[in-house]
């Protein structure tokens, strides 16, 4: 994939995502998935998260769609009705497909205060009810490269000639870009594709390098036309940030909570399913977390 950037992509929204509760007690600033933007084709949610005991996210259900989890900082235990149970630590990746339907917690696991992004990517028609999977790669086997002040490491998709090993049923790239001051970056998206920033940390210029500088927890859209990202860290501190793009599905989106499905027909048969702990549920009607259990939920 060459690095050179002939139409460069404008930010045409940004967001300032601002913290609220979720799970029990855990903290979250969310910028996809709320009232301003509900929807950003493939992408339902993505939270920055902040958790410490007891808070967390006890046993709760998926069907549908994806959840990718990173960490930032500290630990999360994850535990669900399959058997499957680890820890995520800082710089680890989890890409869970729920698929036609797990349960699962993600309580914290460790003291003090946990750090990451979750990323909900809806799933195709055809892939809603395969079965449950994981893809779950170590901190130090993340892809990365660096160069000329920029390191990028490398979730989904690829960047600086690095491709991730990760497999993504929804055509998606995940970059984690850190740009030491002074330092520009050009990364190619798809021309087709849909794609926002999300700043961790510092302050960027995005898309043209006479814009203002936006400052960490903004969600920047960038417009459909371009392909590619230009941006600038004019400043004395480190900027981080994440660019995520994904091929539109184009689908009808009918969602319940933790449900995401394509009609309401199908919700309402998902809503019986995990009810009656069957059609992918099973194993529902008897499990309880171990991690909850430590926590007194």
């Amino acid at each position: 994939m060459s690095n050179v950037i002939k139409e460069p992509r404008t930010v045409v929204r940004k967001f300032l995502a601002r913290p609220q509760r979720e799970g029990v007690g855990a903290t979250v600033r969310r910028s996809i998935g709320r009232f301003e933007l509900k929807y950003f084709d493939p992408f339902l949610v993505l939270d920055e998260f902040s958790v410490s005991g007891p808070a967390g996210f006890p046993d709760h259900p998926h069907r549908g769609f994806e959840t990718v989890t990173y960490m930032l900082q500290g630990a999360v235990t994850h535990e669900d009705f399959e058997g499957h149970k680890g820890t995520i630590e800082a710089g680890d990746l989890q890409w869970m497909t729920a698929g036609r339907g797990i349960v699962h917690s993600e309580m914290p696991a460790g003291q003090g205060t946990q750090k990451g992004l979750q990323l909900w990517i809806n799933l195709s028609s055809k892939h809603k009810m395969i079965e449950p999977r994981y893809q779950e790669i170590t901190s130090k086997d993340v892809s990365e490269a660096a160069k000329d002040g920029i390191k990028v490491r490398i979730i989904a998709g690829e960047a600086l000639g690095i491709k991730s090993p990760v497999y993504t049923r929804t055509p998606t790239m995940y970059l984690d870009f850190t740009l030491n001051p002074g330092s520009h970056m050009q990364q190619p998206i798809p021309v087709s594709w849909n794609a926002f920033v999300y700043i961790l940390e510092g302050e960027g210029i995005f898309g043209n390098s006479r814009s203002s500088p936006i400052t960490a927890h903004h969600l920047l859209l960038l417009d459909g036309s371009g392909d590619g990202l230009e941006a600038w860290n004019k400043s004395s501190k480190s900027l981080r940030f994440i660019l995520v793009g994904g091929e539109p599905l184009g689908e009808p989106v009918v969602q319940f909570g933790p449900f995401v499905m394509n009609s309401q027909e199908e919700i309402d048969q998902t809503v019986e399913d995990y009810d009656n702990c069957t059609n992918g549920f099973e194993k529902a009607r008897h499990w309880k977390s171990e991690s909850t259990s430590v926590f007194g939920y």
